[in-house]
C-alpha cells in the first residue's frame, strides 16, 4: 500500500494506492501553504479509506522539479513517514507522474510548469497502446526553445501542467496540433506519483529514503546570487 505526496506546485495532494488500485485522493488547491495542510490530508485520506499508518508499506513524493520550497516540505514528509515505520521511499518526477495523469490519449504529453525567469520545466513523452515513452528528460528550458522541440513531434501534443496555458498561448500559433487537455486532466496529482511508485516497485526497484533528495534542476536564486557576488 502506497501513500503518495505531491507538493511541487501551488496544489497538494495525497494518495493512496492499495495493490495498484486507487482507494483515494485528496487535492487541496486553497492557496494555504502545504506545511499546514499536507499530513492532515494524509491523516484524514487514511481515515476515510479505513486505514491507518500500519496499513502503509511505501511512500511515494513528487521529488522534483517544481516550487523549491514546496519540493523540500513534500520530500521532508515523505522521508519523515517513511524513516518512523521503516519502509522504503520512492522519488518520482514530478513531470513524468503528470503525465501519467492525462491517460492513455495517443499523441506527444509534455508536462510543462512556470520555472519564472522566462523558463519551463519540461519533459517530452510519447503516448501509444497505453504506455508513455520518455523522449526528452526533465529539463529547465525557455518556452521558444520548447516550441522549437515540439515542431516536429508526434500530433496531437498535449500540454499539461500548471505552464500548461502560457506556453499554449505562446506557442499555438508556431506549433500545429497543440491541444489543452481538460483542467482536472492538467495539474499535479498525488495518484500519478503512487502510479509511478508503483511501476518502481514492480520492476524491483528498491525506494531508498536516505539517499532520497530533491531535483530541483537549477540553483535556487539565493545560490546564484551568492555565486555572482564570487565572481
Amino acid at each position: 500500500m502506497i501513500l503518495a505526496f505531491e507538493t511541487s506546485a501551488k496544489a497538494a495532494s495525497v494518495a493512496l494506492l492499495d495493490g495498484g488500485i486507487l482507494l483515494g485522493e485528496s487535492y487541496q488547491n486553497t492557496g494555504l501553504t502545504h506545511s499546514q495542510t499536507l499530513l492532515s490530508m494524509a491523516e484524514e485520506l487514511l481515515k476515510t479509506c479505513g486505514k491507518t499508518p500500519a496499513d502503509v508499506t511505501a511512500v511515494a513524493v513528487a521529488n522534483g522539479p517544481g516550487s523549491f520550497t514546496g519540493v523540500r516540505i513534500g520530500v521532508a514528509a515523505a522521508k519523515g513517514f517513511a524513516w518512523g515505520k521503516e519502509i522504503p521511499c520512492y522519488g518520482v518526477s514530478t513531470l513524468e507522474a503528470m503525465a501519467r495523469n492525462l491517460g492513455v490519449w495517443e499523441g506527444t504529453v509534455v508536462p510543462a510548469m512556470d520555472a519564472r525567469r522566462n523558463q519551463t520545466y519540461t519533459a517530452i513523452f510519447r503516448a501509444e497502446d497505453g504506455k508513455l515513452r520518455r523522449m526528452v528528460d526533465d529539463c529547465a528550458i525557455s518556452v521558444e526553445e520548447l516550441g522549437e522541440k515540439l515542431i516536429y513531434c508526434k500530433k496531437p501534443i498535449f500540454l499539461v501542467g500548471d505552464g500548461a496555458v502560457l506556453c499554449y498561448n505562446m506557442l499555438k500559433d508556431r506549433v500545429p496540433g497543440l491541444v489543452l487537455p481538460p483542467e482536472h486532466r492538467r495539474h499535479q496529482r498525488a495518484a500519478g506519483v503512487a502510479l509511478l511508485a508503483q511501476e518502481l516497485m514492480d520492476a524491483g526497484v528498491a525506494g531508498d529514503g536516505a539517499s532520497l533528495t530533491p531535483n530541483y534542476l537549477r540553483l535556487s536564486q539565493a545560490e546564484r546570487e551568492r555565486l555572482e557576488k564570487e565572481k
